[in-house]
């Protein structure tokens, strides 16, 4: 589970980032002693530090450059300023992404999800396989018995997730998360439709209750 520190003096927006992180799938942390906020996002070696620049103490730039000067945890800057100023300023003193206020929720978490997979991506095993189902990440197609059948991009990481994950219910919030970092825009709807045209192609190969649905939970292989 990715940890990311949120920087946010407002407490109420403070909250609600955490909640929503938490919704999907990541490990919210927060603070409210701004004189020590280098300090208390260093102990807690987040992932990622979602960083406001407007704040109490100290402002974003210098705690942005306070933990530069300790390693390279990946730092997007807020602002509710729409000025190229603050995002040069936050590119020199190496941020990776800036954002500005008011955004869209899920812009914001593609602009997360696409710094995390930039930081720690790691590459693949090239084939998986699990009660005879052979999936190619290389070709992406998923066979069975000498039956194959090619899948989308995003049928593909679904089935992916859910076998790196074997015998473990994935949430639906899980899914999506991983989705949007492929950069596609994915809702609840084109979840389902995903997760319809898998199945109807794992039957198309001779597989028949492999995907399974948790009603009320999720999915899981």
């Amino acid at each position: 589970m990715y940890r990311i520190f949120i920087v946010e003096d407002d407490e109420p927006i403070r909250m609600q980032l955490k909640v929503l992180l938490e919704k999907y799938g990541y490990q919210g942390i927060v603070s409210d002693d701004f004189e020590h906020i280098v300090d208390r996002i260093l102990e807690a070696k987040p992932h990622l530090v979602l960083l406001d620049i407007n704040l109490p103490q100290f402002d974003g730039y210098h705690v942005c450059r306070e933990i530069r000067k300790q390693g390279e945890i990946p730092i997007i800057m807020v602002t509710s300023r729409d000025s190229e100023v603050d995002e040069l300023m936050s590119m020199n003193l190496g941020a990776d992404d800036f954002i500005t206020k008011p955004y869209h929720t899920q812009i914001l978490l593609a602009h997360i999800a696409a710094i995390l997979k930039r930081a720690y991506h790691r590459e693949p095993s090239r084939t998986l396989e699990h009660k005879g189902v052979l999936l190619d990440l290389s070709k992406s197609t998923v066979s069975y018995e000498g039956k194959q059948a090619e899948l989308t991009k995003n049928e593909m990481r679904i089935l992916h997730l859910l076998m790196e994950n074997k015998g473990a219910i994935i949430s639906r919030d899980e899914i999506m998360n991983d989705l949007w970092q492929s950069d596609e825009f994915v809702d609840d709807n084109t979840l389902t439709v995903n997760i319809n045209r898998l199945r109807k192609k794992l039957e198309e190969v001779g597989v028949r209750q492999f995907l399974i649905t948790k009603r009320g939970q999720g999915y899981l292989v």
